[in-house]
Parts: C-alpha cells; structure tokens; sequence
C-alpha cells in the first residue's frame, strides 16, 4: 500500500482541511471596512448602522473559523497556539495604538465602542490566519 493510500501516512500538506484562514480573513476584511468609515467621520459622530453590521458578520465569520478550528482532528495544536501567542502580541500592540488614535480624536460613547469591539477582531483575525496557516503544514 503507498503512502498516498494510508490516510495515516499522508503528508500535512495533502490532509483538507476547513477553511478558517478564509473565515477569519473575511472578518479581518469586514473591520477594516468598518474602521475605515468610523475614521472618516472622526471626531464627528459616525452611522453607527453600517459599522454595527459589519462588526456583526465579522464576529460571527470569526466565530465560525474558531468552531471549525477547535474541531479539527490531526491538528498541531502546539505551534498554532505559539504562533498565535507571539502575533496576537503583535496586533495587540498595533490596535492598541489605533485605538489611542481614535481616543485622541475625541471619539467618544457608541463610536468608541464600536472600533474597540473592531479593533479585538484585528487583533484576533490575523493572529488566526497566520497560526492556522503556520500549524496546517506542521507535524506533531
């Protein structure tokens, strides 16, 4: 029997897997757009519809990418949680400081709220994409 015929041998590289790079991209994606309209009325009040909405689906995207990821079996769970340690540092400091940005141009009440709720997901959503994509082709 080859390799390629015994699931248990296979290579990281040739085992599918779900798409949560997608899912926590497209919420990256969806902050950005909302972060980008917050900022254009700072400091004057901003449509909070559009912005809520969009935060909306992104939790919900990034929600989804940490459901299909904690079922994922064959996983190397060790690297994915290193690599996320180090880069969630990493875009924790960078929303931290667009979230100073914001605070000093007066943004204020439901505004605020709104890019800090945005700013977790960044700071979530690409420490995610990096770790899966790091972990996917690692083996344990």
């Amino acid at each position: 029997m080859s390799v390629a015929q015994r699931p248990s041998m296979r290579s990281s590289i040739d085992r599918p897997r779900p798409p949560v790079a997608w899912l926590s991209t497209g919420a990256l994606a969806l902050v950005i757009i909302g972060g980008i309209l917050m900022a254009s009325y700072a400091p004057r009040k901003a449509p909070l519809g559009v912005a809520t909405g969009l935060l909306v689906a992104a939790v919900l995207l990034l929600a989804s990418a940490g459901v299909l990821l904690v079922g994922i079996k064959d996983f190397s769970r060790t690297t994915f949680l290193k690599v996320f340690k180090w880069s969630a540092l990493a875009y924790l400091v960078t929303a931290a400081m667009i979230e100073f940005a914001f605070v000093r141009d007066h943004t204020r009440g439901a505004s605020l709220f709104i890019v800090t709720c945005m700013l977790v997901i960044f700071a979530l959503s690409v420490p995610t994409t990096i770790a899966f994509t790091t972990a996917r082709f690692a083996d344990d």
